[in-house]
């Protein structure tokens, strides 16, 4: 952080009341994003600095607290500078109770229900839309554009792009409800939190992607997590949790749906950790490129995904489904 954005910031913490409180960063993530704790000022708080826009991440915190649900408070804002105070939730994310050995039953339980409360409001105003389009230009930011090269050696030429697209369109086009979705709801942006009860008892962070989409790729986010692995048993048991929760939803077709999501979101992400590798310099992340495509496989055996099932069969041999050659030795970095 330069000298000049420092003081901006130690402006906006002073006018804030929290000038003298001590400062802790927290580690970062795949974002751009910057988070530090506040130890000692008024309200447990965490700055956030951001170098996208401010304002989706606020509007969502709102519409989600509107619904009874817990996301952080927002303390105090300076949209032009990139700076929130937020509430701070504290550690425990779901994520870090798994690590420790939670029960993974009572915390996807919470998620489930919190999520169908989500769901079933009617989305706020002003949200982007996550729909085939800007789902295929996504996969195609990073699987064509980062791992296609690094894995087969060339770029792909203009008649495999447009494959690809005509593709995506085909699977996901029948799947256009437009509700509220996270797009990043897994355990690493959920937390505990014992004070509170029902829905309420489960926080939600990372919002600030969320979009006008199909419920049911928030569903596959949790329940296919690119991150961990679910028993097979447990994920059956949420899904057909949150279809109790929503009744009136066509089982079938939201079945389909989760398969559709699940290909597309496993074939973006498996290729996003080889750009997050190559482009950022994080190739810890290639890690969990394995889980991504055995994931994307399961995925690609529902008669829905067919068409993305036989450009990926037309496109890219079985044997170079995985980390590009030359990544293997970072993959446990």
């Amino acid at each position: 952080m330069g000298r000049g954005a420092a003081r901006v910031t130690d402006a906006f913490l002073d006018a804030h009341g929290f000038g003298a409180a001590a400062r802790a960063a927290l580690p970062g993530d795949a974002s751009g994003r910057r988070y530090t704790r506040l130890l000692g000022g008024p309200d447990p708080a965490l700055l956030m600095e951001s170098p996208e826009p401010v304002a989706p991440f606020v509007a969502v915190a709102r519409h989600i607290a509107s619904l009874g649900l817990s996301a952080p408070r927002i303390l105090a804002e300076d949209a032009a500078q990139g700076l929130l105070l937020i509430e701070d939730f504290g550690d425990a994310t779901h994520a870090a109770l798994l690590d420790a050995d939670a029960v993974p039953g009572a915390l996807y339980a919470e998620a489930v229900a919190a999520l169908a409360v989500l769901h079933e409001a009617p989305p706020h105003a002003g949200l982007p839309a996550w729909d085939a389009a800007a789902m295929a230009r996504a996969t195609a930011a990073t699987f064509l554009d980062w791992w296609w090269p690094e894995a087969l050696g060339r770029p792909p030429s203009t008649a495999q792009r447009a494959g690809l697209d005509q593709a995506l369109h085909a699977v996901l086009a029948p799947f256009a409800a437009q509700g509220f979705v996270h797009r990043d709801y897994f355990p690493a942006n959920l937390m505990r939190l014992e004070d509170r009860d029902g829905a309420r008892r489960c926080g939600i962070i990372d919002f600030q992607d969320a979009a006008l989409g199909h419920p049911a790729y928030d569903l596959v986010s949790l329940l296919e997590d690119a991150r961990r692995d679910v028993a097979p048993g447990l994920r059956a048991a949420m899904v057909g949790e949150y279809l109790a929760r929503r009744r009136g939803l066509d089982q079938a077709d939201f079945r389909a749906a989760m398969a559709v999501c699940a290909a597309q979101r496993h074939l973006r992400v498996a290729a996003l950790w080889v750009r997050l590798d190559r482009r950022d310099g994080k190739p810890h992340y290639l890690v969990h490129g394995p889980r991504c495509w055995a994931l994307l496989e399961a995925a690609l055996a529902h008669p829905a995904t067919r068409p993305l099932r036989e450009f990926l069969d037309a496109h890219v041999p079985r044997e170079r489904r995985g980390n590009p050659a030359g990544a293997a030795e970072r993959d446990e970095a």
